[in-house]
């Protein structure tokens, strides 16, 4: 029987918060989230991104600069604090029965790493509902595109939804644009993801039900950065819906109407709409031979929690 001693405990807790550091580094390179959404680090309770809908376009210095103040719109993202606590019961200590919570702390990584894809998962699947920087949903049929570039004049309704001719209530996907430094969704983070731990036998909980506990401990939240960069859809995914919203995202224009240059670079579906979305983009042949327009046109991303 081993002794629970100061080494014992160091020797578990360093073997918990290593493995479940390199599960997470692991995961991490597959996650969805590094896909799809930009990390932004927060030093406060909140973030306000009025930057969002008025970054000044480039322009010739000619004379004085033109400053373009910040929005006064108040987009925020309010952190949350979120957590997972695994507890090491003392016999198992005291039986040599170690070995398990190595497998245990791996797996709270990968459950890390998959508890950010589930959150952006809901942000996704809620941009129906949910509102963005300039007040409307984050996908909607009126967002307003203003007349001139420093968002004054007659707004012009536009709309990042895809519609088709067939049934639009049906799964939704998505177009993307994740190829420039800021991506349509946003993870803020105000700690990164900690393992800590409870050794000390003089804690309540340790002395009480005999338990050294281990937990990991995050604070951050999602939200929504350019619509322009994302095409929601309830249609049917076919070729020819595909290729709408295509078309649809590269005509998005800023305000005072310079085309914003947007280019999609990634369909994100859920598992339901994998074979549709292979058979618009991973043929390189048509039924009748004739070559594929689509084929590898824009990267596929199967994400099982938007399902």
């Amino acid at each position: 029987m081993a002794i629970v001693s100061n080494q014992t405990l160091n020797n578990l807790r360093t073997t918990v918060r290593g493995e479940f550091k390199n599960a997470f580094q692991g995961a991490t390179a597959a996650s969805f989230y590094k896909k799809l959404a930009t990390e932004i680090n927060s030093s406060t309770k909140s973030n306000t991104y009025g930057w969002l809908s008025k970054f000044p376009q480039m322009r010739e210095w000619v004379g004085s600069r033109v400053v373009k103040d910040m929005s006064e719109s108040s987009y925020q993202i309010l952190n949350k604090k979120f957590e997972s606590t695994l507890g090491v019961a003392r016999e198992d200590i005291e039986d040599d029965n170690l070995g398990q919570y190595a497998t245990i702390a791996r797996s709270m990584g990968q459950e890390a790493v998959d508890f950010l894809d589930r959150e952006l998962a809901k942000i996704i699947k809620g941009g129906f509902e949910n509102t963005c920087y300039d007040g409307q949903n984050f996908f909607d049929e009126e967002h307003p595109v203003y007349a001139k570039p420093d968002g004054t004049g007659d707004p012009t309704t536009v709309s990042n939804i895809c519609k088709n001719s067939g049934s639009d209530n049906g799964t939704p996907w998505y177009l993307c644009s994740l190829n420039r430094a800021l991506k349509p969704f946003i993870i803020q983070n105000r700690t990164a993801m900690e393992m800590e731990a409870i050794t000390d036998t003089k804690n309540d909980t340790v002395f009480m039900e005999d338990k050294y506990l281990y937990g990991i401990r995050y604070r951050g939240n999602q939200g929504y950065g350019l619509w322009q960069q994302a095409v929601g859809s309830k249609a049917d995914l076919t070729k020819d819906a595909f290729e709408a919203a295509f078309r649809q995202m590269q005509k998005f224009k800023r305000d005072g109407g310079d085309p914003m240059g947007i280019r999609p670079s990634a369909l994100v579906v859920p598992p339901d709409l994998e074979s549709a979305a292979e058979s618009i983009l991973k043929m390189q042949f048509l039924s009748g031979g004739a070559s594929n327009p689509n084929y590898n046109k824009v990267e596929l991303i199967v994400n099982p929690w938007l399902g």
